[in-house]
């Protein structure tokens, strides 16, 4: 179980793993965030929308943030940052969007980190605090991903995470300005509840 702190504003909820916790994106952010981002530009780009020429601005950052306000103002979508608990440096981010309600409750996963920080489990831990939350107090029944199929750092977290491939989708999204085939990944409610005691394990969330 994840273990939620308190705090003030839109910050809410705050989640805490081994060693990283999650909270909402803040104005005050901008500078790490861009900095991480500009520094981890080549890691990230292969696997993303390609970027505006303004992207890493702070006119970008305040347009983002005004969107992920009303994303989560509306319960379409919640985003979180990723710190490390030692020095609260930021690691990355992850992200729950596209939520459907009614008879779907379903939602769509996305999450990036910066180059340093790649390979160490930070990810795998918060999805973990992601997933806990997400099929607890949001209600969700299914959750989805997809990764390019290159994209080997991707795919092996969603499968410790417990996700399942399901289909490969052609010309799926358009990553770095080209349309790129994607597979596709969904955990749903039931498979995380009768696998917590192995996926605490594994993400080491709510220890």
């Amino acid at each position: 179980m994840a273990l939620r702190l308190g705090g003030s504003g839109r910050t809410e909820p705050m989640f805490v793993t081994r060693r990283a916790y999650l909270r909402a994106p803040r104005l005050n952010d901008w500078p790490a965030w861009a900095e991480l981002r500009h520094a981890s530009r080549d890691f990230l780009m292969p696997w993303e929308p390609a970027w505006a020429p303004d992207a890493l601005g702070r006119a970008a950052y305040r347009h983002r943030l005004r969107r992920l306000t009303r994303d989560e103002s509306e319960d379409g979508g919640y985003a979180y940052f990723v710190f490390r608990r030692d020095d609260d440096a930021l690691l990355g981010g992850i992200t729950l969007s596209n939520l459907q309600r009614g008879t779907a409750q379903s939602a769509t996963i996305g999450y990036w980190i910066g180059r340093p920080h790649a390979g160490q489990g930070y990810m795998t831990e918060s999805l973990g605090a992601l997933l806990d939350h997400a099929f607890g107090p949001l209600g969700m029944h299914r959750l989805e991903a997809a990764c390019m199929p290159e994209n080997t750092r991707s795919k092996k977290l969603l499968e410790r995470c417990g996700f399942r491939q399901e289909g490969y989708a052609r010309q799926y999204l358009r990553i770095n300005g080209v349309w790129h085939d994607h597979l596709l990944f969904a955990l749903l409610a039931g498979d995380y509840r009768a696998a917590a005691d192995r996926l605490l394990g594994v993400t080491g969330v709510g220890r």
